[in-house]
């Protein structure tokens, strides 16, 4: 994988803790999410906070290194598809640490389940994750000595300007991943945020070359507007 120069993008707070009263399924459990795009970390984040859970965010895989050097989350989320490698290799990686977090895969592309289970996940989960209850469900699996409600039952709305961003970032990375494994990373960054936010024509346009997709990507910035919604 060539060297990635790109835009610095906002991280999230370090820690964040459900404001909620109550006994919440997952208070105290930490969770690390090493997901390159922010509208689908920030779905994750209203999750979490909703289940009492604290999050903490790494973007690439470098970045997930330096946390788990530091910290030690009871739970992994793995997106698959991340600027510096692939997501597998993480997950094989953490299958040696001792404590062993759980860890759960996620990718837009359900055909990554089987390299995911493969590598040694304990789950897979395919974007959008928007529901609150499908989350909660599987992290309880892990977690089946966790008693607690859920603090609303329906689907999360992230800050659109997070995939704002996001779409500006790809168009960066278009001019700085030159060759084949660049194009199909952005390939794959952006179909991820057409499928979290029900954007068929922009998942469409991620066959359609680097061009084709630069092109989608700044008719969708231009005729959405500074917020997005889904389609």
């Amino acid at each position: 994988m060539p060297h990635v120069s790109t835009l610095e993008l906002p991280e999230l707070p370090m820690t964040l803790v459900a404001e909620e009263a109550g006994d919440l399924p997952l208070r105290g459990v930490t969770i690390l999410a090493v997901e390159d795009s922010r509208f689908a970390s920030e779905s994750l984040r209203l999750i979490c906070r909703r289940l009492g859970a604290r999050l903490r965010r790494a973007d690439s895989l470098m970045t997930a290194a330096a946390h788990l050097r530091l910290y030690r989350p009871d739970v992994v989320i793995v997106d698959l598809g991340l600027p510096d490698g692939r997501g597998e290799a993480l997950i094989r990686d953490l299958g040696q640490r001792r404590p062993r977090p759980a860890v759960i895969a996620i990718s837009g592309d359900g055909q990554g389940r089987a390299s995911a289970l493969a590598a040694g996940a304990d789950a897979f989960l395919e974007k959008p994750i928007a529901g609150v209850q499908d989350l909660a469900a599987l992290l309880r699996q892990l977690f089946p000595d966790r008693a607690g409600t859920v603090t609303g039952q329906g689907g999360v709305t992230p800050d659109p300007l997070a995939l704002r961003d996001d779409l500006l970032h790809a168009v960066e990375l278009l001019d700085h991943l030159p060759g084949p494994e660049g194009e199909a990373y952005v390939a794959g960054f952006v179909h991820g945020l057409a499928v979290d936010s029900g954007d068929g024509a922009l998942a469409a346009a991620c066959d359609g070359g680097p061009a084709g997709l630069r092109h989608a990507i700044l008719a969708r910035l231009e005729h959405s507007g500074p917020a997005f919604g889904r389609r």
